[in-house]
């Protein structure tokens, strides 16, 4: 049973990063137009998902939420959704998708360091390891990577910004575990999104107003339907699925499939070539996530 419901942490996380990696690509073209305001896009995000786990809810068992717990709820919303996903949003128009990749490659050691200050997750030597392993091959993939002057596009404003979006996130998946563990996938979620809307919807009403829907392109729409559906409602829906079941770093560790996606993405439509040196970075990546998910550890899986 245990090593069944390990197998499901591991699906939930790569199947959400992997929505996550192709979620790059979607927003870049999504907010460099500047044709919705991000702060919009993340109501919009915040409102639709919402919806959709509340119209979920009411096909379950009713649950109860004690009192003492809506204020961790609530910055819980604040730091794995409203502070991620506005950086995310805000910054990605300033820094280009493989740049961006490079960043949240960061996330496993920033969630490593909060789960043991947290929740006491034993660092082992292994494990620190592996992690470095996996982050010395995605860096390799990055520097080894042709550019085409692409690097322009990066600001410092953007760097800072993706930085802030990975520190939230990882906090949020060291800090918030045992909250996420007392109740459901679908109770959790529904407040989560609902808190976010609530402080979002007095700074964004003015923008979506003034947004002139009927000049936004036809692909446009389709890159939010699958920024609403895919990337939130799913992927964060799959995020705490992942967190009842494997440890905060290795659901980290799967961030690495984000730039490793976007690679592929681009090879697939013949704007990029596969070389010696990215099927090298690729095998540092998944030994690194191997010696991770194998190391030792007084926690459970």
């Amino acid at each position: 049973m245990t090593n069944k419901k390990s197998i499901a942490g591991h699906l939930s996380a790569l199947i959400a990063y992997s929505i996550f990696g192709f979620n790059i690509i979607v927003c870049k073209d999504l907010t460099s137009d500047q044709l919705i305001p991000p702060l919009g896009i993340f109501t919009l995000r915040s409102l639709v998902a919402g919806g959709l786990f509340w119209l979920v809810s009411l096909f379950r068992p009713k649950e109860e939420i004690d009192r003492k717990d809506y204020i961790k709820i609530f910055l819980a919303s604040m730091l794995g959704f409203f502070t991620c996903q506005v950086t995310f949003l805000v910054g990605l128009p300033y820094i280009t998708p493989m740049d961006c990749s490079v960043m949240t490659a960061m996330a496993p050691i920033y969630t490593m360091i909060t789960a043991a200050i947290v929740i006491k997750e034993p660092i082992s030597l292994q494990k620190a390891g592996g992690v470095l392993l996996s982050f010395v091959g995605i860096i390799y993939l990055i520097i080894t990577r042709t550019t085409q002057g692409g690097a322009a596009e990066t600001t410092p404003f953007g760097i800072v910004m993706i930085i802030l979006n990975v520190l939230s996130f990882s906090m949020y998946l060291g800090i918030f575990k045992p909250l996420i563990n007392k109740y459901s996938v679908v109770t959790f979620m529904k407040w989560i999104f609902l808190f976010s809307a609530i402080v979002a919807i007095p700074f964004s009403t003015r923008g979506l107003i003034e947004t002139k829907w009927a000049e936004i392109p036809s692909i446009q729409y389709a890159e939010l339907s699958y920024l609403i559906i895919c990337a939130t409602f799913i992927s964060y829906f799959l995020i705490p699925v992942a967190q009842k079941r494997i440890r905060p770093t290795l659901i980290s560790m799967y961030s690495y499939v984000q730039p490793i996606i976007a690679i592929a993405v681009s090879i697939a439509i013949g704007m990029d070539t596969l070389t010696w040196q990215k099927a090298l970075a690729t095998l540092l990546v998944f030994s690194g996530l191997i010696i991770v998910t194998y190391s030792r550890s007084k926690s459970n899986p």
